[in-house]
């Protein structure tokens, strides 16, 4: 690997690899710009290539910075919960990451000759938090769909939990149904009205009247009050 700062795109790191038959650019939050080189491929070469992608390369980097700003950084004085666990960070003698569940607290310890905010480390802490609320989510969601099936009438045919990045959940032509792990941060009534609008889709598959008439029906009357309060959650961690 080797760091090259190259004018009007800024640092870019060109990692050599055996596998790979061409070059490749690859952007990342955090992780900033990677070139990918074919192993027996002159430096020179990847370097204009690079050039000559610089365009693109800038463009795409202010789409990587969004997806960066709508990220939290962990670090030890973050407050994050859960339904079922808060979480904190410590820093520590260990060499590599550890992770301790316990007593509804999830500590995530770091080397202490480490940056907390590297790319590496805080890959890390989203891998354990999103681990532990996929522990919860599996215990917790399956069981309250069957209730709220049961309650109101509906039938499913399976259950998915699912690290989904752009749905609380979705409901498939044949009535399976997948539910976000993520759903583990909402607040026990947005958790039913997530539940209840995938059942509702088994009787109406598409967003018409019928199906908001049975949403509203099934949610007390709230089906809209509901919805616009779920849009202040975001199914990614921050």
């Amino acid at each position: 690997m080797e760091m090259v700062n190259i004018k009007d795109v800024g640092p870019v790191l060109f990692e050599v690899s055996n596998r790979a038959k061409r070059l490749s650019i690859k952007l990342k939050p955090f992780e900033g710009v990677k070139v990918i080189v074919p192993k027996h491929m002159h430096p020179k070469e990847a370097l204009q290539f690079v050039h000559d992608n610089a365009a693109w390369i800038k463009q795409n980097m202010v789409k990587v910075k969004e997806k960066e700003s709508d990220l939290t950084i962990f670090d030890e004085h973050t407050q994050f919960k859960t339904r079922d666990f808060s979480v904190q960070i410590k820093k520590s003698a260990l060499s590599q990451v550890k992770l301790q569940l316990k007593n509804g607290i999830l500590t995530i310890y770091y080397p202490q000759n480490q940056d907390v905010k590297s790319p590496i480390i805080q890959e890390n802490i989203r891998y354990g938090i999103e681990e532990a609320m996929r522990m919860y989510a599996k215990n917790y969601l399956p069981k309250r769909l069957h209730q709220l099936a049961e309650i109101h009438g509906f039938s499913y045919r399976k259950v998915f939990i699912k690290n989904l990045k752009s749905r609380w959940g979705s409901c498939s032509n044949v009535n399976n149904i997948n539910l976000n792990l993520h759903l583990m941060r909402l607040p026990d009534n947005l958790i039913d009205s997530v539940i209840l609008h995938e059942l509702c889709h088994t009787v109406e598959k598409n967003h018409g009247p019928r199906f908001w008439a049975l949403l509203d029906k099934v949610t007390n009357g709230k089906a809209k009050v509901l919805d616009k309060e779920m849009k202040h959650y975001r199914t990614v961690i921050y």
